[in-house]
């Protein structure tokens, strides 16, 4: 936060392209989130959206599974996430307060969900049988049906890192 009262953060875009940047805060106990457009002109490589896969790579060794009913939209979705590096399980360290944080993006019009997790022994109770670690469980619920990319942030070794994944929530 500045002198002035207000608060700033130093992004780089490194591609050129069509962004949303969003701010999510709390302000007198109620959460708010602020979203801007942000065009960076220059030659674009548009992508599409990756198909749904169970696993993805986070750099460094990290993998992340993700597990999870297919719930609808409306319903409640329950959503497990295990990160391993180079195989092995770890245990993730408190990041803002939680073991993780999930932010998914609606295809289309990029409308934004956060979800925080729930307890620590979470997603039914289980374990990773091999170590003992719980997978980071959320309990969310997907306003409308379509595709969704899932964003985990995660923090470990003193690093927070992001696994990406994309969801095909049905009707």
């Amino acid at each position: 936060m500045g002198a002035e009262g207000a608060w700033s953060t130093p992004i780089r875009v490194p591609d050129a392209g069509s962004y949303r940047v969003f701010a999510d805060f709390k302000r007198a106990g109620r959460s708010e989130t602020l979203a801007a457009d942000l065009g960076v002109d220059g030659p674009v490589d548009w992508q599409r959206m990756p198909p749904p896969a169970p696993t993805a790579l986070s750099g460094d060794g990290y993998e992340v599974s993700m597990e999870g009913d297919g719930a609808g939209r409306g319903a409640q979705s329950a959503l497990g996430f295990t990160v391993r590096r180079d195989g092995e399980p770890v245990d993730v360290q408190p990041y803002l307060g939680a073991r993780g944080h999930l932010v998914a993006l609606r295809e289309g019009d990029m409308a934004y969900l956060h979800v925080h997790p729930t307890e620590a022994k979470g997603h039914g109770g289980g374990h990773d049988a091999q170590r003992g670690r719980a997978p980071i469980a959320f309990a969310t619920e997907f306003p409308t049906a379509g595709r969704y990319r899932l964003f985990l942030q995660f923090k470990h070794q003193d690093r927070v890192r992001t696994a990406a994944f994309t969801r095909e929530v049905g009707r």
